[in-house]
């Protein structure tokens, strides 16, 4: 009923949101007496706030059309290498004969880097700023999941497990060797699908995994999200969380956790600040101060950009990840039936990346992972605390690009060197 609503309401709202974006263009034509006194410059930015404010944001484009390598621009193209009903594999591949000319004759191919974005609301070109950062130093893959409201119900369940599946699949067609990468969410599946694949003596495992702020054991320095998670019963989330997708979706009758309740809690979390940052937005709007207002218009155009997740995969979400903790507790089982054993990794470098200042994953429940892979050689373990940043400072901004992204450059280069000399002393 909360899914028709919310749509009955955007459907409503069409008609106040067509009128305030053609007043806008009326009080902005040059023939209009008032389009440059004060009143109409606050009438204009008023029509602007409330039409950026309800208008519907669908999927972004990911907008990356080429990276700069040794200052040579590189021409990109993103291209689905791997697909499957609940997830396309995006290869950002760089132009072969723009690469050649930027990179040193004879130098070694990029090693790759698989990147696996969180399902937990937003689309993968949340990570559009993580993407950015690696693509001089990487061929970057990244995890691109489906909207659950666009997946008809013949497709039957996507759960944990089978995350866990596309996880070992994708790495597996990347190739043996790559590097890993999981933002947030992933943190538990990506790690059990590494232990799983070191278990079965996997050739094509990673070199490496990094994990960034990611909730591997939400029992150290719990945040408001993990309170919640764990202060109410498993049933309030069946009976509060889910809800039917109506038509026209081609989703019609699934039951999903729509991404727009996922949006309101966290921007519940935050409500001062985002009510002060459209205040900021309407007063640069008013002064004419477009880079501003255009830094605010990226932000948001991609944080009101949601998608919903499978009834099944958020519910065993909550429950094996922030209710249970099987994973840190050495219970956590793939199919319910096989044990995950992240101490049979061996051969996998670890990194553990986390902001000081996150209030979504606080700080030790990335860093759980290294007391759970025992039998991984300190030499091959690195954990980093970001000082000065919150959980999305971890992935994207500043201080992403010029302090962490180095040093997991510097972590992966360090293994993709490794296997190279492996691979050197096998071939004689």
């Amino acid at each position: 009923m909360l899914y028709s609503l919310v749509e009955l309401n955007r459907a409503a709202m069409a008609p106040m949101r067509l009128a305030a974006r053609a007043g806008r263009m009326a009080l902005h034509s040059s023939m209009n007496p008032i389009a440059n006194t004060d009143y109409g410059k606050a009438l204009i930015a008023f029509a602007d706030v409330f039409e950026s404010a309800t208008r519907y944001y669908g999927k972004p484009e990911w907008g990356i059309e080429s990276v700069k390598i040794n200052s040579a621009p590189v021409g990109v193209t993103p291209t689905v290498a791997w697909k499957s009903p609940w997830c396309n594999l995006v290869h950002f591949r760089k132009d072969p004969d723009a690469l050649a000319f930027a990179r040193k004759p004879g130098a070694a191919p990029l090693p790759r880097m698989l990147i696996v974005a969180p399902l937990s609301g937003h689309y993968a070109t949340l990570l559009r700023g993580t993407v950015e950062g690696f693509l001089p130093t990487h061929d970057v893959y990244i995890t691109d999941w489906a909207d659950a409201r666009m997946a008809p119900v013949w497709l039957g369940r996507f759960d944990l497990d089978d995350y866990m599946d596309h996880v070992r699949k994708m790495i597996t067609h990347i190739g043996p060797g790559a590097h890993v990468l999981g933002v947030c969410q992933p943190g538990p599946p990506v790690l059990a699908a590494i232990s799983m694949m070191a278990e079965d003596d996997d050739p094509n495992r990673p070199a490496s995994m990094t994990f960034m702020g990611s909730p591997i054991d939400t029992r150290r320095s719990p945040t408001v999200p993990n309170e919640l998670a764990e202060e109410r019963d498993f049933s309030w989330f069946e009976e509060n969380m889910i809800h039917t997708v109506p038509g026209p979706y081609p989703g019609a009758f699934r039951r999903v956790y729509p991404g727009f309740v996922q949006l309101a809690s966290f921007m519940n979390m935050n409500w001062g600040r985002h009510v002060d940052a459209q205040w900021r937005f309407f007063n640069h709007l008013v002064e004419g101060d477009g880079d501003n207002a255009g830094k605010h218009r990226e932000f948001y155009d991609e944080y009101l950009s949601v998608l919903d997740l499978t009834e099944e995969f958020y519910l065993q979400t909550i429950l094996r990840v922030f209710q249970e903790h099987h994973l840190p507790r050495g219970i956590m089982k793939y199919r319910y039936t096989r044990q995950i054993r992240p101490e049979k990794i061996h051969d996998v470098a670890l990194m553990t990346v986390e902001g000081e200042k996150d209030d979504i994953s606080g700080i030790g429940q990335t860093q759980a992972a290294h007391d759970l892979c025992t039998s991984l050689p300190k030499e091959m373990q690195l954990d980093y605390i970001q000082p000065g940043v919150g959980h999305y400072g971890v992935f994207n901004g500043n201080r992403f690009r010029t302090e962490i992204a180095p040093r997991v450059t510097e972590f992966t280069r360090r293994f993709t060197q490794r296997e190279l000399d492996e691979a050197a002393l096998d071939r004689h």
